[in-house]
């Protein structure tokens, strides 16, 4: 992977993002998160994932929003990804290079996935499943910075047993007790 959305020359297609990580266990099977839980357990803001959610970088795969109130429903999965995006901003690279990123690593598969390392040198986004790929990489002389995707799984993993989690397959509840948002229209009309 490069930073030219393109590999071998072709370029990359589009696949949706339900096909990433989707062939590794879920440990919270059809748990959905509200998106106050999905910014703690990925640690972002709530104007980033609106943000990310609205321009299909990461897209709620439980339930999206329908309209004033509703709530964006994200599960593990999706969690993961907010994590490795903001992984990737926070050494400097560009939207455009992460999504060019989060596209080949959907296109990819995840039969290893846990042996995969980015590498990112702030511009572009590098994919190493070996010790002489990073060597390579390295040996350029330029700094680097890695995200090592079977890490940020546990990571993940961690912080969601600690955080709220509902059912996705019932419909939004009239409340939710950590929904911060809709405590404050609540307050703001009463």
């Amino acid at each position: 992977m490069n930073g030219t959305g393109e590999e071998n020359g072709r370029a990359m297609p589009t696949v949706t993002q339900d096909a990433l990580f989707d062939e590794l266990s879920n440990p919270f099977g059809d748990v959905g998160y509200r998106g106050v839980t999905a910014c703690k357990a990925a640690g972002i803001t709530y104007r980033q994932l609106d943000y990310w959610a609205r321009t299909g970088l990461v897209e709620p795969s439980i339930r999206g929003a329908a309209g004033s109130g509703s709530q964006r429903l994200y599960g593990f999965r999706d969690i993961l990804v907010l994590k490795v995006v903001k992984r990737l901003l926070d050494t400097g690279v560009s939207l455009h290079q992460i999504r060019l990123a989060i596209e080949h690593l959907r296109e990819r598969g995840v039969d290893d996935l846990a042996q995969v390392t980015l590498l990112s040198d702030g511009a572009s986004v590098f994919e190493c499943t070996s010790p002489t790929e990073m060597f390579d990489l390295l040996q350029g002389g330029q700094g680097v910075f890695g995200i090592a995707l079977g890490k940020v799984w546990q990571e993940v993993e961690g912080s969601l047993a600690h955080l709220p989690g509902e059912s996705a397959d019932q419909d939004e509840p009239a409340e939710h007790p950590h929904d911060e948002l809709r405590a404050r229209r609540a307050a703001r009309v009463g």
